[in-house]
């Protein structure tokens, strides 16, 4: 029963998704008769399902929407925004149904919308208010017969009704009448009291998946076979180092490698999923937030063939929720505004990916107002993000990286979409934890471009192996731009700091193993002026050094390493408490040779480096 349970979970979730996109696409377009026999068709599986499992009450909430759109192609039941609001609704709570299976402590709330469709229903069919849960029962009284005397029939006075018979039937007729409003004003209090109480559950906007994912048969079909190439050369390789045979089998031992390679990109194969996954979603937040809003935008979705790793589009899923949220509540204007700026009143969002090396790049573009650079500005020293000095040497593209600092916010009201200071730095933070990097391109009037660089798989990530003194540490590909190589007078001090010039851009230099021995609790000006200098007074004038030269968050820095080793791919784990506190290093790894390697964490020392810069 569990694993019939898993099949139907993860079939409800997808029938869910399904709906929630066919409603978007019916919405735009009103004659699709492909939407509505698919929605009708869907909402049939799922009652039949659900019921089958026992599952009532999410039947009985599918089966009322399959008859709705029975209605709907049977052309008796007319589409409008009030009835895909409430199809959306129920869409929802059916979602929180399928979810509380799961986990029982998700509270649903669904009489009032349940009986609100029963309503629509029945009026649709031409039928009396009938109201399910303990609500009473009322249909309209039965109109009595009539039929027309035959010619050949004589009506006499004998045959009439008496006067009290009439009296009696009217009196009786405006009891059932009052019977029949009272029940229905009873009704409409009721779904008022339930709708209101289900007002009162909060929204939930989060990205939801299934614990299932649809692998094609080819691919576990080459797992399967490469799983069996290795024990072959395993058994192979064991049976000879009994026989002491190594010599000139280097071969051998390379073949191992090959197939131990293949069968570790087949399994990350299996975890990529297509990018579509995610994005299909999206439909429904850009419709949700403009109506909110008041605007008219469309979602246009490219790439959307690309795979990554499901990981990484389960981590980022909040944060482009964010940014597509903020892409229309921020960035598109009112259809008013836009007719007045000569734009076509329809506001267009884009959501598109695309693969670049190791990695994935997922843009969110609009074509909106744009971001203001001095306006950020006047926002980030009034909010207290950054002094009024600091605003005046701060570049345009530094401004706009604002917008992700704690409690920033440019909304003058607060809403449900914008305004709470919330959302933008939840994006950088988990970024940071998979390596992930934001950068933003606005131009004012025109739109604005956020891009998220993401690594395509969490499972293995290439890294530049560097010693400090006897240990060895790497650092994430995905951060470094260049290994260079500087002699001592190439390096200057300026402001406290150690600065040197890469093609022509001045990026700050620091030894690594001066930060290291840093009391991190140290504040920053301080350090620059008392610890960081102490390799660089160290060195001769013709020293040379080497320089691993890494961006971040639009900052060039130098690290200064002993030795350079080698680039590697290398599987990374989190370090377990307590020294998961550590904040310049992000986690380890174990190298070939049986030692562990810590990995850098960028960011951190990156945040360290240049908080004095943004804050003071």
């Amino acid at each position: 029963m569990d694993e019939i349970k898993e099949i139907f979970l993860a079939e409800a979730v997808q029938a869910i998704e399904e709906l929630s996109m066919l409603f978007t696409e019916l919405e735009k377009n009103h004659d699709s008769k492909k939407a509505i026999n698919a929605i009708f068709r869907i909402t049939h599986t799922l009652k039949a399902n659900a019921a089958g499992m026992g599952f009532n009450d999410i039947a009985s909430m599918a089966h009322l929407m399959e008859d709705i759109f029975s209605e709907i192609k049977n052309n008796k039941l007319e589409l409008n925004t009030q009835l895909f609001n409430d199809l959306f609704k129920a869409n929802d709570i059916l979602a929180k149904m399928i979810a509380a299976i799961s986990d029982p402590s998700i509270k649903v709330v669904f009489r009032g919308t349940r009986t609100k469709l029963d309503v629509i229903l029945r009026e649709a069919r031409g039928q009396g208010i009938v109201v399910t849960d303990d609500v009473p029962a009322v249909s309209a009284p039965p109109t009595p017969a009539v039929s027309e005397p035959a010619p050949s029939e004589i009506v006499s006075p004998e045959n009439l009704p008496s006067l009290d018979d009439f009296n009696a039937a009217i009196e009786a007729a405006h009891k059932a009448n009052e019977n029949v409003t009272a029940s229905v004003e009873n009704h409409s209090e009721e779904v008022e009291e339930v709708e209101e109480e289900e007002e009162e559950v909060e929204e939930d906007t989060k990205v939801t998946f299934s614990d299932n994912i649809n692998i094609p048969l080819r691919k576990l079909d080459n797992l399967l076979n490469l799983v069996g190439e290795l024990i072959i050369e395993r058994d192979r390789v064991i049976a000879m180092s009994q026989l002491d045979a190594y010599g000139g089998k280097s071969n051998d031992f390379a073949r191992l490698t090959r197939i131990t390679s293949e069968i570790q990109y087949s399994v990350m194969d299996v975890r990529l999923v297509q990018v579509n996954v995610l994005f299909s979603k999206f439909h429904r937040i850009v419709r949700d937030v403009a109506n909110l809003e008041g605007k008219k935008v469309q979602l246009v979705l490219e790439g959307t063939e690309n795979e990554i790793d499901r990981n990484v589009l389960q981590i980022i899923s909040d944060s482009l929720i964010h940014l597509v949220r903020n892409s229309v509540g921020h960035g598109i204007e009112l259809e008013a505004d836009r007719i007045k700026a000569g734009k076509n009143p329809l506001g267009t969002v884009t959501l598109s990916a695309k693969n670049e090396k190791d990695a994935i790049i997922i843009d969110i573009i609009d074509d909106g107002r744009g971001i203001d650079p001095n306006i950020i500005k006047k926002v980030a020293v009034k909010k207290g993000v950054i002094t009024e000095d600091a605003a005046k040497t701060l570049s345009d593209t530094d401004a706009i990286m604002l917008i992700f600092e704690p409690g920033f916010s440019s909304a003058e009201q607060v809403t449900s979409v914008s305004g709470r200071g919330v959302g933008m730095d939840v994006v950088k933070k988990s970024l940071d934890s998979i390596g992930g990097v934001v950068t933003v391109h606005s131009e004012i009037g025109k739109g604005s471009t956020m891009r998220l660089r993401l690594p395509s798989s969490m499972a293995v990530k290439g890294a530049l192996l560097f010693e400090l003194g006897e240990s060895q540490f790497a650092i994430p590909l995905a951060y470094t731009d260049a290994v260079v190589s500087l002699k001592k007078n190439e390096i200057h001090k300026v402001r406290g700091g150690l600065l040197a010039t890469y093609l022509e851009r001045n990026i700050s230099i620091v030894f690594l193993k001066d930060l290291f021995v840093l009391d991190q609790n140290t504040e920053i000006s301080n350090a620059i002026d008392v610890s960081l200098h102490k390799s660089f007074d160290q060195l001769a004038d013709d020293d040379m050094i080497y320089v691993l030269v890494v961006s971040y968050n639009n900052h060039d820095m130098g690290f200064v390493v002993d030795r350079l080793l080698q680039q590697k791919e290398i599987v990374e784990k989190p370090l377990q408490s307590p020294l998961d506190q550590i904040k310049f290093i992000s986690g380890a790894t174990i190298l070939g040779n049986g030692n562990v390697c810590l990995v850098l964490d960028t960011p951190s020392i990156s945040n360290f480096l240049f908080k004095s810069t943004k804050l003071k």
